[in-house]
């Protein structure tokens, strides 16, 4: 569409405010706006069918200061004068992937991340589902990974010990008038676009799978090689093994500055010091754009979505075995996949997530009307429901562009520079797959800058993961229990994990030791207390291992203290 089209079409949608201009193959909107919604959708109605045009939303917000960037609090010389082969900037299962891809060959790479730990932010708050593919229409480049990473997970957790289910996903229909529709559509999923799985089942085949969802369900679209994964394992169990094979990790690191001379990146900026590196790969989630702004590469434009998920009880876990949800055939303007339920590997129930935009990239608060939304929508899945079986929630930011696809490719103004952009769902399925390519790419961008690259004879991708207590049977508990008398301690007795596994995981490659960070590694914390009893217990084992005064252990990350003092002298 032209660009004079466009301008009609906003100035009869919203008035004379807005101005729209194309730049080669970016279109620019800019104004002034009083609400946020707006903005989006002003944005969403400039997107083009061309492919490789994209939308810079350079639209005001009236009235409000746009939030900074959380910043560490840290200042040194850390990472000061490194001359990385490649810096990752961003530490999610993008940058994460990458990084251990990349160490099948023989380079330096370095990879920052601002959190205190890695996949801190949407890596670390999305469902954990391997979707199959079956929402996604051919062309786009979301559609074109999505299968071949579903495929590559077994594997991929193999080699990394990271827990993985293939339980498959029902998506249940209430109207039998609706099923020579589904059917056309299924067919269409498994001969055009490649979701060879798809299939339609009756009202018998499901409950013969899934025999608590709704009995009004008439019949199913149902695909068996969905598979859930916890996000966040993954990501860590990603980071240790490119470590183990010779990458960097810098957290507490924000890139702060660029020094572009001649379309390349000559030098990188952050709290802990300055890098040289011949090659720069942008993997930072919702600030993405941003980092490509201080590159002078921008050409998109994240708009963050929030979306708040439901933990339950594992006792509600016999619910649903699966991933499930319901569907009818009204057209949604929320950009999500409905959100439904998962049966967790861990044994919980996770429902969620809801879709909401904002322009807050890193509140993640959770709002009461999205717990009530949610409970609401997937007690039509599953009528047995009990919100008193919630132990608690969270909520993450998505970083969606508005084209609503990826973005990977090299820099379109900056040579050394590749951007791994607007990656939200499906990012955790397409990740093992996207790494792949980017590797590649990157591969081939740094020989074409006259360095040569060598394959990394030695690269091992196995990684083993912590002894899990949980699920071993007596025989193995007891060997495991006479090799380290610490495995025969119960520390977090909802999550049945002992105080073997909680100092192995203080001991992590990453040397990450707070509060947290063992949770997410080894599970002290996650059940139905959520840390009421176990939580102080964690915090003496780090204090005691790391060898710091207990004042000084952290929930999760800098100034999240737990302690303040002593409340009364000790016994002389």
């Amino acid at each position: 569409m032209r660009v004079e089209d466009l301008q009609k079409k906003l100035d009869a949608r919203f008035g004379e405010g807005l101005t729209v201009r194309r730049e080669d193959r970016t279109i620019i909107v800019s104004g002034e706006m009083d609400n946020w919604h707006d903005i989006v959708t002003a944005c969403s109605m400039c997107v083009s069918r061309e492919k490789g045009v994209h939308v810079v939303n350079d639209i005001h917000l009236a009235g409000v200061e746009m939030p900074k960037m959380r910043m560490p609090g840290i200042h040194d010389q850390a990472i000061d004068g490194k001359h990385p082969d490649v810096l990752i900037i961003g530490g999610g299962i993008s940058g994460c992937s990458i990084a251990r891809e990349l160490m099948r060959s023989r380079l330096s790479v370095l990879v920052i991340d601002k959190e205190a730990d890695v996949a801190i932010q949407a890596s670390g708050r999305n469902d954990g589902e391997v979707h199959p593919g079956v929402d996604l229409n051919k062309g786009s480049l979301k559609q074109s990974y999505v299968v071949r990473g579903n495929r590559m997970y077994d594997r991929i957790c193999r080699e990394l010990d990271v827990p993985f289910e293939r339980c498959g996903q029902y998506v249940g229909f209430f109207d039998p008038k609706l099923r020579p529709i589904v059917e056309a559509y299924a067919w269409q999923r498994r001969h055009i676009c490649g979701v060879d799985d798809t299939r339609v089942i009756s009202r018998d085949e499901l409950v013969h799978g899934e025999k608590h969802l709704n009995p009004e369900f008439a019949f199913a679209l149902f695909n068996p090689m969905a598979g859930v994964v916890s996000p966040y394992q993954l990501t860590i169990a990603y980071a240790e093994n490119a470590i183990a094979n010779g990458a960097e990790f810098s957290l507490n690191t924000a890139a702060t500055a660029m020094e572009v001379k001649d379309g390349r990146i000559v030098s990188v900026t952050t709290n802990r010091g300055t890098v040289y590196p011949k090659l720069v790969i942008n993997a930072a989630g919702v600030f993405a754009d941003d980092v490509a702004g201080m590159a002078r590469d921008r050409f998109y434009s994240i708009h963050p979505r929030r979306g708040t998920d439901l933990i339950m009880d594992r006792k509600a876990g016999a619910l649903v075995r699966s991933v499930a949800s319901w569907k009818d055939l009204k057209r949604s303007a929320s950009h999500s996949k409905g959100g439904g339920i998962i049966h967790t590997p861990s044994g919980n129930l996770l429902i969620g997530p809801d879709a909401v935009e904002t322009y807050e990239k890193e509140n993640y608060a959770t709002n009461r009307s999205s717990v009530d939304a949610i409970m609401a929508k997937q007690k039509r899945t599953a009528p047995a429901l009990d919100g008193r079986d919630i132990i608690t929630y969270f909520t993450g930011v998505r970083a969606a562009d508005f084209e609503e696809d990826f973005i990977i490719e090299p820099g379109r103004r900056t040579n050394n520079l590749i951007h791994v952009a607007g990656i939200q769902s499906p990012g955790l399925t397409t990740a093992p797959a996207v790494a792949e390519d980017v590797s590649a790419m990157a591969v081939d961008l740094l020989q074409k800058m006259g360095n040569p690259v060598e394959r990394n004879l030695s690269f091992n991708p196995i990684r083993k993961g912590i002894p899990r207590l949980k699920d071993m049977d007596p025989v193995q508990r007891n060997a495991m229990i006479q090799n380290n008398p610490d495995y025969g301690v119960i520390v977090c007795r909802c999550e049945e994990v002992s105080k073997g596994e909680i100092i192995d995981a203080i001991h992590n490659p990453l040397g990450v030791a707070t509060v947290d960070s063992i949770k997410r590694r080894v599970r002290p914390g996650m059940g139905r207390c959520q840390g009421g009893f176990c939580s102080p217990l964690v915090v003496q084992l780090i204090a005691q291992e790391t060898r710091i005064p207990m004042e000084d252990v952290m929930k999760s990350g800098e100034g999240s203290w737990i302690n303040c003092g002593e409340t009364k002298e000790a016994d002389e």
